[in-house]
């Protein structure tokens, strides 16, 4: 059976099945089979295409940060939510717009009884099939919030990664725009609280029933027949999506008969006449100096569009809300230039840009961009039940917002690493995990030294490149004294690469103690 959507039922890239064995086989001059042997390849230590790792300082200001994000979400009665990274594909559904890519841009597979699997491309997906199979346990509506990496099959390029982590909070259930303020309020907050102030950033919000009725007037949607023109729709929302990169120009290529961009690539344009395209770039610079004069222009724009005039109330009502609570425009704005690409929004959409200046690769001033988006997707889990349940949510792009935190100086991580127990005696092991168990018992971050102790220099470099704030030294004197000689390694000089064990005691900024009162005297290093 075909999987729904059109799926391929092969990969297009499959794998052979590699020689056992590293075993390969010859054929002779004479038509003897010899069977030759080959050592086998050693593999290549390195990621993927479009993959990375992360170590420790990465994962540790990346839990910091969310931690913060997750503070506001709840602060904001949001309860977090934990879903599988493999889903069905009939579960997913097909929204990614990389059409071109294999699988349409997820990394997608057959199972062993026929069904298609494929990895998570995003976290709203997800949560419209977990709401579909579990609303009768969940309250009505149901808010959330979920973090997690998440999968694209998509062209990898700098700064383009296939996994990637997002922070997503969402509302299930809540008809009114309401939700979509209160969605937009929460951004900002959690904008603020992480580190980013306000005046260096923005979230614009825009309603795609306004493009909707600004499409029906340049004539590529038709109320009677919504299939009709999608794929010009499709292409139209994805070039103005892409105005801040484009510019107008490219937009206005992408309109009608296609781009061609600097490496020579086509890209297939949506054909509208250049009377339409201008109707189309009219909404894309409706923006005014007021929300009340950017919703008089769009009412303009729409005309008699039913579909049109609603998102434009619905937009003057979020204003409103927004408003209310102390929301400006130094906070939150009304921006038609807003559309995100995915195709199952259908009302509300918004967008947080950040707008402070950086330099790029080339060193040329551009403001940071986008780190943030979302909106209505009313129709996601009707896919499941059949029945109209609104939805409307945002998702932060984790590593954008790390590296903008980056670059306004507000990122990074306390470094410090373990006290470390350096060991003396290797026959006295025990006597030395008894002072770390001590002190994680204390709650004290501490390790034991566990490479070769022959050369104590190599201890001390080991705590250098840990970067530990204080080794704990207990040779055969000070064991038959009862004390322990204590280096602060923050305050004492760089550790000297060949540094003896008596060059090392003769240093500043370090102490000798009872071996009772090693806690104590720790801690006490540490607050200092």
């Amino acid at each position: 059976m075909k999987p729904s959507g059109g799926w391929p039922r092969t990969h297009p890239r499959s794998l052979k099945r590699p020689p056992a064995s590293g075993m390969g086989a010859s054929i002779n001059l004479k038509g003897l089979t010899m069977a030759q042997d080959k050592p086998a390849r050693r593999p290549r230590a390195e990621t993927p295409k479009g993959f990375r790792d992360y170590f420790g300082a990465d994962v540790t200001e990346r839990k910091q940060m969310l931690d913060k994000v997750a503070e506001v979400y709840h602060r904001y009665g949001f309860d977090p939510l934990e879903t599988s990274a493999v889903e069905t594909v009939e579960a997913l559904g097909k929204f990614l717009p990389d059409v071109d890519r294999p699988n349409e841009g997820v990394f997608a597979w057959q199972d062993e009884d026929a069904d298609w699997l494929a990895l998570r491309y995003d976290l709203t997906a997800p949560l419209a099939r977990a709401y579909a199979q579990h609303r009768n346990d969940l309250p009505a509506p149901y808010r959330r919030y979920a973090m997690g990496p998440v999968w694209r099959n998509e062209k990898p390029g700098p700064g383009r990664f296939r996994q990637f982590y997002q922070c997503d909070a969402d509302t299930v259930g809540a008809p009114s725009v309401a939700a979509d303020a209160e969605i937009c309020a929460m951004l900002s907050d959690a904008l603020e609280t992480v580190g980013i102030p306000r005046g260096d950033y923005v979230v614009k919000v825009n309603n795609r029933k306004v493009l909707n009725g600004v499409m029906e007037v340049a004539g590529v949607l038709d109320p009677s027949d919504p299939q009709r023109f999608a794929e010009e729709r499709g292409i139209v929302l994805r070039a103005i999506d892409k105005i801040d990169r484009l510019g107008d120009a490219g937009v206005r290529a992408l309109l009608g008969e296609g781009r061609r961009d600097e490496s020579g690539d086509f890209t297939k344009g949506a054909g509208l006449a250049p009377a339409q395209a201008e109707v189309v770039m009219g909404f894309t610079t409706a923006r005014r100096d007021s929300g009340a004069a950017t919703v008089a222009r769009l009412r303009e724009l729409v005309g008699a569009s039913v579909i049109g005039a609603e998102g434009v109330a619905e937009l003057e009502t979020i204003a409103e809300l927004l408003d209310r609570q102390g929301y400006g425009a130094d906070r939150i704005v009304l921006d038609p230039g807003v559309v995100r690409g995915l195709g199952y929004y259908t009302g509300p959409v918004y967008e947080a840009e950040l707008t402070f200046e950086i330099l790029d690769e080339k060193g040329r001033k551009r403001q940071f961009g986008s780190v943030a988006g979302g909106g209505r997707y009313d129709d996601l889990v009707k896919r499941f039940t059949g029945q109209a349940v609104p939805a409307t949510g945002v998702s932060i792009g984790v590593d954008r917002l790390l590296a903008a935190l980056r670059a306004k100086g507000r990122g990074g991580v306390d470094l410090a690493g373990p006290v470390v127990v350096t060991v003396m005696d290797r026959d006295r092991m025990a006597d030395y995990m008894a002072m770390v168990g001590e002190l994680r018992q204390a709650g004290i971050r501490a390790e034991v030294y566990l490479g070769n102790p022959k050369n104590f220099g190599n201890q001390l470099k080991y705590a250098d490149k840990r970067q530990s704030p204080i080794a704990v030294i207990q040779g055969g004197d000070e064991a038959e004294k009862g004390v322990v000689v204590l280096k602060d390694l923050i305050l004492g000089a760089q550790i000297a690469q060949n540094a003896t064990l008596e060059e090392w005691k003769d240093r500043p900024a370090q102490v000798e103690v009872p071996r009772a009162d090693l806690v104590q005297a720790v801690r006490r290093m540490l607050v200092q």
